[in-house]
């Protein structure tokens, strides 16, 4: 749902409008992973090996609801110098505030239905928050303009600030709805637990401030060093890797916590090493099916032709998004090795390749740097990850098998996007291909995976 009103906001919003809805996210991004600091990957360490794990959840809600809360009143007093240091309007930026809290104060809550394996209740919430979000962006920038509903305070000009307001009341719902699970348990907070958390916690907040760089820096820099149409236009072709980052976000909320809980089994490295293979496959067949049809998603999903003049990136930010899936995959030795800075130390290689291949190659080639730079720094990170693992946490990954598959993506985006383009005969017989190849090499694999005895 969250995808589908992309064509809507690129077709009621101008680049330069859009960019203010970049920067309102990008924010969001930053502040989110400052306001849990790690909290929510250490619950799942601590929850896996603590014997009471209600103390460990308690500790955890008491301690985010605590911060949250102070962050907020301290915000809310400087919130005039605030708005102006991320470039925000002061509306914009008390919109951005109030999600930012209700968000982080249902972390914990999140984080235990997942972690207690109740996928369904976890999948309700959340889908009641975007469908919430979806209705009201709907109402907002499509019915009132469509049907010339009589709202009384509706700014035709400002259409930007309804997609924040949506935003705060999907946020408040799912706030609500969640309230019975901050009294869930006694509250406890354990000092020792706190620190045992915060120790293993730390690392991986810098590690995730410095991926909020990786992601979302290139963006402003845009803006700063080109301008807020360029911005716009290529946060909105952007989007169209949608696909892929909604692949890999559903993968890690369903694989953090089995990884964590499946580590004691005597065949876990197997287990990992297959799931990684079968993950790269996936990703890579998305990754050539979005490029193959890339024409009919542009027509569909971003009906503005203001913004297609960056859709060249597409291809690019869907492998640095392959790439990133695999390190999130990887990153697992330092997490069950209690090695979290090593995670840190990577992300921030990541963080440097971006602002440095940013800075010096924008002025050169454009906002294709910025695609580039993503590349090169997911790519590196990916790289860095495995050959460390090796060393800590040994997982037998069929390293040739998975880079076979890569390379046959790679090849056969390239042939689709830039000899065939809009040639649909001979990218779907690419992707025929590659089910083709896949299925020659895996299927003893597959039958015994999906065949019934």
């Amino acid at each position: 749902m969250n995808f589908i009103l992309v064509p809507l906001h690129t077709d009621k919003l101008n680049t330069v409008s859009y960019s203010d809805n970049t920067t309102f996210y990008v924010y969001a991004a930053f502040f989110n992973v400052l306001l849990t600091y790690g909290m929510e990957t250490s619950f799942f360490r601590m929850f896996s090996i603590k014997k009471n794990k209600e103390k460990v959840f308690s500790t955890v809600l008491l301690s985010l609801t605590v911060t949250t809360l102070l962050f907020f009143v301290v915000a809310w007093g400087f919130n005039n110098s605030l708005a102006q240091t991320v470039e925000l309007k002061l509306e914009y930026f008390n919109y951005l505030l109030g999600v930012l809290v209700l968000d982080t104060l249902v972390v914990a809550p999140f984080a235990y239905l997942r972690a207690t394996g109740r996928p369904i209740r976890f999948a309700s919430y959340k889908l009641l928050n975007i469908t919430v979000y979806f209705l009201l962006n709907l109402f907002f920038l499509w019915a009132i303009p469509k049907f010339n509903i009589d709202f009384k305070f509706y700014n035709n000009n400002d259409k930007v600030q309804y997609i924040f307001i949506a935003n705060l009341a999907a946020s408040a719902v799912t706030f609500i709805f969640l309230i019975p699970y901050l009294f869930k348990t006694k509250l406890n907070f354990d000092i020792k637990i706190f620190k045992e958390l915060i120790n293993y916690g730390w690392p991986i907040m810098v590690a995730g401030l410095a991926f909020v760089v990786n992601e979302n820096l290139d963006k402003l820099m845009l803006k700063d060093m080109l301008d807020k149409d360029i911005m716009g236009a290529y946060s909105g072709c952007y989007k169209l890797a949608v696909f892929m980052t909604l692949f890999i976000q559903a993968f890690r909320l369903g694989a953090e916590p089995f990884f964590f809980n499946h580590a004691k089994e005597k065949n876990a490295k197997t287990v990992y090493a297959v799931i990684l293979k079968y993950f790269v496959i996936v990703a890579a067949f998305g990754f050539l099916f979005i490029v193959v049809y890339i024409d009919i998603f542009k027509e569909q999903f971003i009906r503005n032709a203001s913004y297609w003049k960056a859709l060249e990136i597409v291809p690019v930010i869907l492998l640095a998004n392959l790439c990133l899936g695999i390190y999130h995959n990887l990153s697992i030795w330092y997490k069950l090795t209690d090695k979290t800075r090593y995670g840190m130390y990577i992300s921030l290689f990541g963080a440097f390749i971006t602002i440095l291949f940013n800075y010096f190659m924008i002025p050169v080639i454009g906002f294709m740097a910025s695609a580039w730079a993503t590349l090169i720094a997911y790519g590196g990170m990916m790289i860095i990850s495995y050959v460390l693992g090796k060393k800590h946490y040994n997982v037998p990954y069929e390293i040739s098998k998975i880079t076979f598959y890569l390379l046959i993506s790679i090849l056969s985006v390239y042939f689709s996007f830039y000899l065939f383009r809009g040639n649909y005969l001979i990218g779907t017989g690419l992707l025929l291909l590659f089910l083709g190849i896949v299925y020659i090499f895996e299927k003893k694999e597959l039958q015994k995976l999906f065949v019934k005895k």
